[in-house]
């Protein structure tokens, strides 16, 4: 189920808001309002992921004990136990498959490939998990006694399946005490109507474009194609995910919770450095402070440094997908990392004007999402030879001469080129106390929401990109 489907909106929603709000308040501090959480949440993913309930539900438990067991056993013994098995979890589903391919085709074996399919929302569950764990084993926080609060803080499904990875020290405090006022709820209604604007008015229809391209042959586009393609799923991923953590976002707002920021404009960056300030930057902290710091972060040599960041970037790529174009991905915005951290990658910066590290650092990340989309390495490479070809065809194809003329493309393609920036933030901080804004303010959200709803209705392209994570 996702945020923007007619069941969740229509019947899932609303419901888990009726049941929630009318459980008296008497009972709430006896979890009648957890229980009613959890259950929506189990819910929420058995409705795609039945078969795979029971495996979150192993999950919970195993991490539950162990997080008991390292707060009063062989915490360095129990620990290790316990990421080894987390990880194994997520290897065994995530990445059997691809190392076995990868066997078989460099020894020339005949291992047999079950081709085992991927639970959604593994990386993230798992990620919350260990987490969990490690916090404990660094006395940030206390195990959780109540096995049901725990289910909850993992299982919860505005972050269940995409995100943002919700530290369990961070929302702690909510999973026992927390408030509801019309004004939190009102905010959380207006981020969830922006977020499902922004996936389903912005990011559908550039992603459709953009999958008529990616997915045509390359003898069948040419330069420009290629770049329009490319520009228009640079701006599909941003507003697709970051779409969906605003959602996320109120949604968790609406239920007394609040959930960190995801994304903070990261297109405006002047680096690749500020771009992983900006982008996913729940994901960025994860691995800052469960793998980099724990590799020495800065108080290695410089050459231990930049290794590690390299290496740090390699598991983002693999952490996003078992395949080479991913792994390549992480890879090449490590090695920009460690660029920027030389001498020769200062100067170059420094020299150039604030608009150009802009270029800079777009060209740089619209190169890496080339191998993110691209199905494989062979496509990829080819695809940069077409952008960079000048090449000519015969014609264009009736896909892409037919989405070229949809006014409503045009239009997405316009409100992104507007809304990748803070500017409308901007203006909401400028007059957020004028009442006459704020009531037009919401006239658009209205209107927002009955496009977006109209939008659902017609079955129109509506994937969601991070789900294969």
């Amino acid at each position: 189920m996702v945020f923007s489907s007619n069941i969740f909106l229509f019947a899932f929603l609303p419901l888990t808001l009726l049941f929630y709000f009318l459980s008296p308040k008497k009972l709430a501090t006896k979890n009648v309002k957890n229980s009613i959480l959890l259950i929506a949440s189990l819910l929420f993913y058995a409705w795609g992921e039945m078969h795979y309930l029971g495996l979150l539900l192993f999950s919970i438990t195993a991490n539950y004990f162990f997080g008991i067991l390292i707060h009063k056993k062989s915490r360095n013994f129990f620990i290790t136990i316990a990421i080894i098995f987390n990880l194994a979890l997520l290897g065994y589903f995530k990445y059997s498959n691809f190392l076995i391919e990868n066997l078989n085709q460099l020894f020339s074996l005949q291992i047999t490939n079950k081709k085992i399919s991927l639970p959604i929302g593994i990386s993230f569950f798992t990620f919350h998990a260990i987490s969990y764990l490690i916090d404990i084993y660094r006395r940030k926080c206390r195990p959780q006694k109540n096995i049901f609060n725990l289910a909850l803080y993992i299982a919860f499904f505005p972050q269940l399946i995409a995100g943002p990875i919700v530290r369990y020290n961070f929302i702690e405090k909510y999973l026992t005490k927390r408030s509801h006022n019309f004004f939190a709820t009102t905010y959380g209604i207006r981020r969830f109507i922006i977020g499902l604007g922004k996936k389903v008015i912005i990011a559908n229809p550039l992603g459709e474009f953009a999958d008529v391209i990616f997915s045509s042959p390359l003898t069948e586009i040419n330069s420009p194609l290629a770049w329009a393609g490319l520009v228009c799923y640079t701006l599909q991923i941003y507003f697709d995910f970051s779409g969906y953590s605003d959602m996320a976002v109120g949604l968790a707002r609406m239920f007394g919770f609040k959930f960190p920021e995801n994304f903070n404009y990261p297109y405006i960056s002047r680096s690749i450095k500020e771009f992983w300030r900006r982008w996913h930057m729940s994901l960025s902290a994860w691995f800052r402070d469960y793998v980099y710091i724990p590799l020495g972060g800065n108080r290695v040599s410089i050459a231990r440094q930049y290794f590690n960041l390299v290496l740090v970037f390699f598991l983002c790529g693999l952490w996003h997908g078992a395949s080479w174009n991913f792994i390549i991905w992480g890879m090449f915005h490590g090695i920009f990392l460690v660029f920027e951290r030389l001498k020769i990658g200062q100067i170059f910066l420094d020299f150039m004007p604030k608009i150009m590290q802009n270029f800079y650092a777009i060209f740089v990340v619209m190169i890496g999402w080339v191998f993110f989309r691209s199905p494989d390495l062979t496509h990829s490479i080819g695809f940069l030879k077409t952008m960079f070809s000048g090449n000519e065809i015969a014609a264009i194809s009736n896909d892409v001469a037919r989405l070229m003329r949809s006014h409503f493309i045009w239009m997405s393609f316009v409100l992104a080129l507007i809304g990748f920036s803070p500017l409308m933030k901007k203006l909401m901080q400028k007059f957020s106390k004028n009442r006459i804004f704020m009531l037009s303010f919401d006239a658009v959200l209205i209107a927002i929401l009955v496009l977006s709803l109209t939008r659902l209705s017609a079955a129109t392209h509506n994937p969601f990109i991070y789900f294969q994570f």
